[in-house]
């Protein structure tokens, strides 16, 4: 008898082997099977098949059912899967909670069902005048469907009592009841204007052309499109699409942030208007309802695009013809929780799987995609001019040293950032301010003895939040109220030091009484479709000024506004990180990108204190080939990616002593295990000592094979058999230090 490992359903990790017995029928990996469990049944999802060792082939416990005759993964997703789980050194179901979300798993999750009135024949005017005079509520429901010229409505459409009354006329012939499923779209009251293709210029018509020739290619290599801001890259994606749709395959489309979804949305099911539901959605704000109907429309194929963040990558579609990763530069398609992996590089590797094209979109692409594109892995085609003909807006750099001086506090907002918001305001145009930071004030210190107040779980000082009133951590989300004096020394004269989000939102409202103002962050995110009203709104131009952190710097395009305000451009510079420059340039340039994208010119006005970084000056030339051959030499000489691969290893423990011994004696070994010419730091506290109440302590690899460096971290942890009280975290690929 051959044996299934089993992933269970419900929270508690469990995976379990089972025996297959001969009336369980075809049991294949993906398949979803009913098991014993203890004193119950539960449902699982099947990962591997094997033959069980001798001493256990009689003691394993036989699969009760097969409940799916087809595999709900298919041996493409499962090829994904079991590669991302090596890569990224995490098991193999930890990636298979990523193929399948747990709503799909649960087992009290179904379709939601919905009774309809269905009329079957249109009574004689006397029939109908007979039923108004001993039975009204018959008559006005057959009444119903010839005031409203239609065949069909809900039961609850009637009101109370009306299944009664509906049972009576089902019996004389009249009407017929029947249960449907109802799909709970995520979109439900919108309103898609119907759009056509409009005409490409040259050079988007020669990226079409590039595209459409690699999908038909037998063999294909990533496309990388670098088109300016503004240059027309989404008419290219929605033409692409439309062809890939017409010959019969499916289309994903990944975007970074889900603050871009709803645009994107919007853009795609106006395109496909005539096809409303071959549009699907899929992220994480989506209510469990809305999750399981998405993922069945797609996986049955009523639905062929699918748009949403990095576990998009994950969507199960059928016959795909096409994968595009837009902004694809983005650090939000790395996941920094375990599973930690990238859907940029998921895109592609799935993309090659399934023998697709894959269009990886930025105007500031990654330095590693770049890099592809030189060394001839990927092809890459430009778009270099605004489709509209428009220039890109003129970018001026204040440097506020000089700016802020003869001026007590804080000088949030330079005269010069505050006199063009009034021109903007008065001429009706509108404006994106981008501070990325969130909250009131960055945290609140005492000036009589220096103490900072910090969260109890992490080392980092707590952040003001006005509207809630509390203090927050941005590391754990611990929340503690205001002090009103110092717990230190218990002085009264506490300061509030620093500025974000909220507190520049009240400082605008003072500086522009009359202006419409409005705040785009990730407190506001939390409030489901809060983003999409908001957006639409300031489309509609209901807003006038944008405040919002980096969730407002990318991909949005308002063609009012004119003006673009970098209130620190220094947020971010200035962090132990290789990548520090590289995300400060693509943020800049991308944020400036909002502005003149209509047929009014932009202006963009960036306040720093550091106004010789190479990140902003090439980010105010427009100038992405400059910048990526500094950076690129710059990270050849001190052997940095894309020329190597790092991978991180983290030790935690809420023992100090204990976290630190254990990575000095985990280091002692890995020294002997690391294979040349694959290097290591010595171990030391991570930038951020403590997190959720955690100490953490690091170790640093590099090498020219991520696999390797995988797989001798993974070795290195399973042989050590860490206690209880010590977790370890390997990062591949790792994007953030912290």
């Amino acid at each position: 008898m051959q044996a299934a490992r089993i992933l269970v359903d419900g929270q508690s990790d469990l995976v379990l082997d089972y025996g297959i017995p001969p009336e369980a029928g075809d049991v294949k990996p993906g398949c979803r099977v009913q098991v014993p469990l203890r004193n119950r049944t539960a449902t699982g999802t099947v990962l591997t098949l094997s033959e069980p060792a001798p001493a256990w082939k009689d003691r394993l416990k036989p699969i009760l059912k097969l409940i799916d005759p087809e595999p709900l993964i298919s041996p493409v997703m499962m090829n994904l899967a079991s590669w991302a789980a090596d890569y990224y050194s995490v098991a193999l179901d930890q990636m298979i909670r990523c193929l399948l979300p747990e709503t799909v798993r649960q087992e009290n999750t179904a379709e939601k069902m919905r009774k309809m009135v269905y009329l079957e024949k249109t009574p004689a005017r006397e029939e109908l005048d007979a039923l108004y005079r001993k039975a009204p509520r018959q008559a006005q429901m057959l009444d119903y469907f010839s005031s409203a010229k239609q065949q069909s409505a809900p039961l609850a459409a009637f009101g109370a009592g009306a299944l009664n009354v509906a049972r009576s006329l089902e019996a004389k012939g009249f009407i017929s009841l029947k249960e449907e499923a109802v799909h709970r779209d995520p979109s439900t009251g919108e309103q898609f204007v119907p759009t056509q293709p409009m005409k490409l210029n040259s050079q988007q018509q020669k990226a079409l052309e590039e595209i459409t020739a690699m999908c038909a290619a037998e063999r294909k290599k990533p496309v990388l499109l670098q088109g300016v801001t503004g240059s027309g890259k989404t008419e290219v994606y929605l033409q692409a699409v439309s062809q890939i749709v017409k010959s019969g395959k499916s289309a994903l489309i990944m975007v970074p942030e889900i603050s871009l979804t709803p645009q994107t949305v919007q853009r795609f099911k106006s395109r496909f208007a005539e096809l409303p539901s071959s549009v699907a959605v899929l992220h994480s704000l989506l209510s469990d309802g809305e999750r399981f109907d998405e993922w069945h429309a797609i996986r049955s194929g009523k639905a062929r695009i699918v748009i949403g963040p990095r576990s998009a990558v994950f969507a199960p579609l059928q016959n795909l013809g096409l994968v595009i990763v837009d902004e694809e530069h983005d650090a939000s398609y790395k996941q920094e929780s375990s599973p930690r992996y990238h859907g940029r590089d998921l895109a592609v590797l799935r993309a090659h799987l399934e023998n697709c094209a894959v269009l990886l979109g930025s105007a500031t692409p990654s330095l590693e995609s770049i890099h592809n594109a030189l060394i001839g892995k990927y092809s890459l085609v430009k778009l270099t001019e605004r489709a509209d003909g428009q220039q890109l807006p003129l970018i001026r750099i204040l440097d506020m040293k000089t700016e802020g001086r003869n001026k007590s506090g804080p000088n949030v907002i330079s005269e010069r950032l505050r006199m063009s918001i009034d021109r903007r305001l008065d001429k009706g145009e509108q404006v994106i301010l981008l501070l990325n930071r969130r909250g009131f004030a960055r945290s609140i210190q005492c000036p009589d003895c220096g103490h900072v107040v910090t969260c109890l779980h992490c080392s980092l000082p707590l952040t003001y939040h006005r509207t809630e009133d509390r203090l927050m951590c941005h590391l754990c989300g611990f929340k503690a109220l205001p002090p009103r004096s110092c717990p230190e020394c218990r002085s009264a004269n506490i300061l509030l030091q620093g500025y974000g989000t909220q507190k520049v939102e009240e400082l605008l409202r003072r500086t522009f009484p009359a202006a419409r103002i409005t705040r785009v962050d990730a407190d506001v995110a939390r409030r489901k479709n809060a983003v999409r009203t908001i957006l639409n709104q300031f489309r509609a131009h209901k807003i006038d000024i944008l405040l919002g952190t980096q969730m407002i710097a990318k991909g949005l395009d308002f063609p009012n506004v004119t003006l673009v305000g970098v209130l620190n451009a220094d947020l971010g510079l200035h962090i132990p990180d290789p990548r520090a420059g590289e995300r400060t340039f693509q943020l800049l340039t991308q944020v400036a990108g909002r502005a003149g994208r209509g047929d009014l010119s932009g202006e963009v006005i960036i306040q720093t204190f550091t106004p010789q970084s190479p990140s902003l000056q090439y980010a105010r030339h427009h100038d992405t080939d400059g910048f990526a051959a500094q950076e690129l030499e710059m990270r050849r000489t001190f052997d940095l990616p894309p020329f190597t691969h790092i991978a991180v290893l983290t030790i935690r423990s809420q023992h100090e002593s204990m976290a630190e011994f254990a990575t000095q004696t985990l280091a002692a070994r890995l020294r002997g295990m690391l294979p040349p010419p694959a290097t290591m730091t010595d171990p030391m506290p991570a930038p951020i000592p403590r997190a959720h109440g955690q100490f953490r302590f690091q170790i640093t690899v590099k090498g020219p094979s991520a696999r390797i460096l995988s797989r001798t971290l993974r070795k290195l942890v399973q042989e050590a058999g860490l206690g209880e009280d010590l977790t370890a975290v390997i990062d591949v690929d790792a994007m953030s230090f912290m």
